[in-house]
């Protein structure tokens, strides 16, 4: 009797071991279900195009007026200039662009600059006396587009340092002129009719940019734009007489002070793509019990 407890214990775990090693077998031959597929990546909707806003002020300078008599025969004339100045300009622009890359952008820019007055006093010493002088005042406006690209310098806490460079062109309009006489030339006056002229400018660049949403930038920039030169129309005496006179504002320049804003087209976002939830577990093979 003391060796038939064992020998029963033993027979009871041969047969528990029979019947669960298939089991086990099949199990172990199981692949585990395949992941959860993962969300798609952002893209980017609109690419890296954005629009751009500018308002500014520029302080207008101008290297020097010449005038020239278009008169037949011409009369080459001799004065000394007292007063030669222009007004300053209010200015808005808009403009289109792409960020090519995190450092390097580009823009195509479009602004009108406001009218201003314009004013030239001189002595004219042209017929050898002295203390006949000529006030000549008009009004002055612009518009100017450039081809802008520009280096973003780093970013620190959502400030952008950045300079620049442009080119383009500069459309003078020049009106409301007249000639006054004083001194010995007082009673004269003459009139001149509105002239357009265009001409190549250029223009640097220097600023900071700041991120206020991941669309959404805000720019303040200083700007040197050099616009080329302005001509009055035919300046002629009133009622009639045989001169005729144009004045050339040369070398136009304007430090301009500008605060603009940057909208790119759309934001990143999650592509839309259609959802496959995992295949269901395979079948287990039925179990055979061999006894």
């Amino acid at each position: 009797m003391g060796r038939s407890k064992p020998l029963a214990l033993a027979r009871m775990f041969t047969l528990a071991a029979s019947v669960a090693a298939p089991g086990l077998v099949h199990a172990a031959d199981l692949l585990p279900p395949p992941p959860l597929p993962l969300p798609p990546p952002p893209v980017d909707v609109g690419g890296n195009w954005y629009l751009r806003g500018d308002v500014g002020i520029g302080v207008l300078d101008l290297r020097k007026t010449v005038v020239e008599d278009v008169s037949t025969p011409r009369v080459p004339y001799k004065y000394r200039t007292i007063e030669d100045q222009l007004g300053d300009q209010a200015f808005v622009g808009v403009g289109v662009g792409y960020q090519f890359n995190p450092w390097l952008r580009f823009d195509l820019t479009g602004e009108y600059r406001s009218k201003t007055d314009w004013r030239f006093v001189a002595e004219d010493l042209s017929y050898g006396t002295r203390g006949g002088y000529d006030l000549t005042t008009g009004k002055f406006s612009s518009v100017v587009g450039l081809a802008n690209a520009y280096i973003d310098l780093g970013n620190w806490y959502g400030f952008t340092p950045f300079v620049g460079a442009g080119v383009g062109f500069a459309h003078h309009m020049f009106g409301s002129v007249t000639d006054q006489g004083l001194g010995t030339y007082v009673g004269g006056l003459g009139y001149g009719k509105s002239y357009d002229k265009t001409n190549f400018a250029w223009a640097a660049h220097a600023g900071v940019s700041y991120a206020v949403t991941p669309n959404l930038k805000l720019e303040l920039a200083y700007r040197y734009l050099n616009m080329g030169e302005a001509q009055t129309g035919v300046v002629t005496c009133v009622p009639a007489c045989n001169l005729k006179t144009v004045y050339r504002a040369t070398e136009l320049e304007s430090q301009d002070i500008k605060l603009g804003m940057r909208w790119m087209f759309g934001a990143p976002a999650v592509a839309a793509v259609a959802y496959e939830p995992p295949p269901p577990p395979m079948p287990m093979a039925p179990l055979v019990r061999k006894y």
